[in-house]
């Protein structure tokens, strides 16, 4: 062979696999990509059906919900397999079911993975745990002091709000933050560092006030 076409085949199948890879990457939109949007079109729709999903949620119960999906869902696929069987029938054809290639595939969860998962999950749920031990037994005085301050707003919160309007500001601040941030990075930085050099300031200045503070920063 030419090694000139040689050399053409090597560059073109590299050429290739760099498609490819690079399709792959953009096909894969992580979740930071949605809430910066990168993708405005994906990130729109995301923030869309969730907010749907969510007012949903304010309006009607959970059981109403799924029902009305499941139910959405059921008449799309239904409408849509009566559908192809009419035209089958008209064109006499023979292409079989319309969803025959969903059906046969495997949606089986493999035990590997689902192992995996669980021993990801686990791992969490034992820092958590031991988190909350050493939180609510009172390991750190400063810690624990912090936790009560952030259950008593909280209180004030869930007074004036519930779960699903949390929920609601929660996905908008989600989608609205990270780009206003991109944008003013500089200037929302040195507010930033002003008030962690406040709160540390006031924390240091209360644990040398606090019992536990001398055994604490002799440990350390």
């Amino acid at each position: 062979m030419d090694p000139m076409t040689q050399s053409a085949q090597i560059s073109s199948s590299q050429g290739f696999a760099d498609g490819q890879n690079s399709a792959a990457k953009e096909s894969k939109l992580s979740v930071k990509d949605l809430i910066h949007w990168r993708d405005p079109k994906k990130s729109g729709l995301v923030f869309g059906l969730s907010m749907l999903l969510l007012l949903s949620l304010a309006a009607f119960s959970v059981i109403s919900v799924a029902s009305y999906l499941l139910l959405a869902l059921l008449c799309v696929t239904i409408t849509f397999r009566i559908y192809k069987s009419v035209v089958q029938a008209v064109q006499k054809s023979n292409e079989g079911h319309p969803f025959k290639a969903l059906i046969d595939k495997d949606v089986s969860i493999p035990p590997e993975t689902f192992r995996k998962h669980v021993d990801a999950s686990l791992t969490y749920i034992n820092r958590a745990l031991k988190q909350m031990s050493r939180l609510f037994l009172v390991e750190d005085l400063v810690d624990s002091l912090k936790l009560a301050v952030v259950m008593w707003l909280l209180t004030y919160v869930g007074a004036v709000f519930n779960g699903i309007t949390i929920l609601i500001l929660a996905d908008i601040l989600l989608f609205a933050v990270p780009p206003v941030y991109e944008k003013n990075k500089t200037q929302i930085d040195q507010y930033i560092d002003l008030a962690r050099t406040q709160i540390n300031t006031t924390i240091a200045k209360l644990q040398e006030k606090l019992p536990g503070a001398v055994k604490r920063s002799k440990t350390e």
